[in-house]
């Protein structure tokens, strides 16, 4: 059973940077396109930033030149460099694998981002 630990989130003014990272539990992690997904209250769960295990990445339009999605394989970490935070960026980030890959792990228990003055 894989697990996914997610850490890093915060309270931060509109405008400021955070840079949660997820820690993943499984073996041959570079095999898997792994995503970072968010959840704000009252709203579904989405794809925000995603990764190829080779590095390629794809955004979400609503973060695209404010986020950046990297990984480093042999520490199974993946991390979201979040810059020009905005008030709805507020939500609880997970990780876990993204398109192609069809199955996704069991969540973790994600990490609050909070964008407030």
């Amino acid at each position: 059973q894989v697990q996914l630990v997610e850490s890093g989130g915060g309270l931060v003014q509109p405008g400021g940077s955070l840079r949660p990272l997820c820690a993943a539990f499984v073996s041959a992690f570079g095999v898997y396109a792994m995503g970072w997904y968010r959840q704000a209250p009252g709203k579904q769960r989405e794809l925000v930033a995603a990764i190829t295990g080779a590095g390629s990445t794809n955004y979400a339009d609503s973060v695209k030149g404010r986020f950046t999605i990297t990984r480093v394989n042999a520490k199974s970490t993946v991390y979201l460099q979040m810059n020009s935070l905005k008030p709805e960026d507020t939500a609880v980030y997970y990780c876990n694998t993204a398109p192609p890959v069809i199955h996704r792990w069991d969540w973790g228990q994600g990490t609050q981002v909070t964008v407030s003055s």
